[in-house]
C-alpha cells in the first residue's frame, strides 16, 4: 500500500454533530497532535468523500480514511472517481475504506438487495478497476482497504483490495484476521476506548455506545465465532464489554491498543467514547497522543 498513515490514529463519527467550522479546527488539532490518521464512518449523516476533502484541506500532514464509505451507496465509478480526486489532490494522505455496511441500511433505508454482499463487493471492485476516469489522477490506484469480519471477506482483501479494516472485534480477532489475510496485506483494526477507572460508570457508557452495533448480524456473528454466546450477545455481558471496550487508566488502555500490534495489525484506529455524542473527547485524545505518540 502506497500510503504511511502510521500506526495509530483516531476513529470517530462524532463531528457530524458539529458544524464544519467546528470540525476542521477539531482536525486541525487532531494534526497537531501527531495522530497519523483521522477515520470517520457513513451512515445517515455527512458525505464521508465530500469531508474527506474537507478536513484533508483543514490539515497539513494528518491522513484521511474512510470507516467506511458505502459501496451500495454509489456506482464504482463514482467511487473511484472521487478516490482518484482526493488522491490526486493530497498525494499521499488519503485512504479509502470500503464496506457493504448492513442490511437494515442496504434493503431498509436504501431499497436495495443485500442478499449477496460478498460477491457484491468482489464485482464492484472489479467495477472500479474498469472504470473510465479521464480527469488528470493520481500516477497510481488509490490504497483502498475492506471493512471484513469474516473469513470469506478477509480472503478477499486481501486479493482485491490492500488490506482490511474490521470493527468491533477485540485483539483475539486481530491475530485471526491476520493469519486469513498474510504478512502482507495492510491490518487496521478499530478499537473503543474509555478513560474510566469506575467499573459500573465504565460499563453503562460503554453498553450504551456498543447498543446499535449488537442489533447487526454482521457483528454478531463474528462475535458467535470468536466464542460469545446469545446470552452475552443479549444480556451484554461483562465478559462482551470487557473484550470490545477498553477502560480503565491510561496504561491498561495503551496495553489494550498496543496487544491489536502484537496480534499482527499495522494501524490500531482508536475510538474514544463519550455519554453524551455530543461531546468531543479531545482531552482524551490528547492524552491518548502524549501516551501513544
Amino acid at each position: 500500500m502506497t500510503i504511511d498513515i502510521g500506526t495509530y490514529g483516531i476513529w470517530t463519527a462524532l463531528l457530524d454533530l458539529h458544524p464544519n467550522t467546528r470540525g476542521t479546527e477539531v482536525v486541525a488539532e487532531l494534526d497537531a497532535m501527531g495522530w497519523g490518521a483521522l477515520w470517520r464512518p457513513e451512515s445517515s449523516g455527512r458525505d464521508p468523500l465530500v469531508s474527506a476533502a474537507v478536513w484533508l484541506g483543514a490539515c497539513d500532514r494528518m491522513a484521511i480514511a474512510t470507516g467506511i464509505a458505502q459501496t451500495y451507496a454509489r456506482h464504482p465509478l463514482t467511487m473511484n472517481a472521487g478516490a482518484r480526486t482526493l488522491c490526486e489532490a493530497f498525494p499521499g494522505r488519503f485512504l479509502l475504506g470500503l464496506g457493504v455496511s448492513h442490511a437494515p441500511m442496504v434493503e431498509g433505508v436504501r431499497g436495495l438487495d443485500y442478499s449477496h454482499p460478498l460477491r457484491d463487493m468482489s464485482e464492484y471492485l472489479d467495477a472500479m478497476d474498469t472504470a473510465p476516469f479521464t480527469a488528470l489522477g493520481p500516477a497510481e490506484r488509490p490504497p483502498r482497504i475492506l471493512a471484513a469480519l469474516g473469513p470469506k471477506m478477509l480472503a478477499l482483501s486481501a486479493a482485491k483490495a490492500d488490506g482490511a479494516h474490521p470493527y468491533f472485534a477485540p485483539p483475539e480477532h486481530t491475530a485471526i484476521a491476520r493469519e486469513a489475510i498474510g504478512p502482507d496485506a495492510f491490518l487496521a483494526p478499530e478499537q473503543m476506548v474509555l478513560l474510566e477507572t469506575d467499573a459500573e460508570r465504565a460499563r453503562r457508557v460503554a453498553r450504551a455506545n456498543m447498543a446499535r452495533y449488537l442489533t447487526l448480524p454482521n457483528y454478531t456473528n463474528n462475535l458467535k465465532r470468536l466464542g460469545f454466546t446469545d446470552t452475552d450477545i443479549s444480556e451484554v455481558s461483562d465478559k462482551l464489554v470487557d473484550a470490545i471496550v477498553l477502560w480503565g487508566d491510561l496504561d491498561h488502555i495503551v496495553a489494550g491498543i498496543n496487544a491489536h500490534l502484537d496480534a499482527g495489525a499495522n494501524h490500531v484506529c482508536v475510538q474514544a467514547l463519550v455519554e453524551d455524542a455530543n461531546d468531543l473527547p479531545l482531552d482524551d485524545w490528547r492524552r491518548l497522543a502524549d501516551a501513544l505518540l
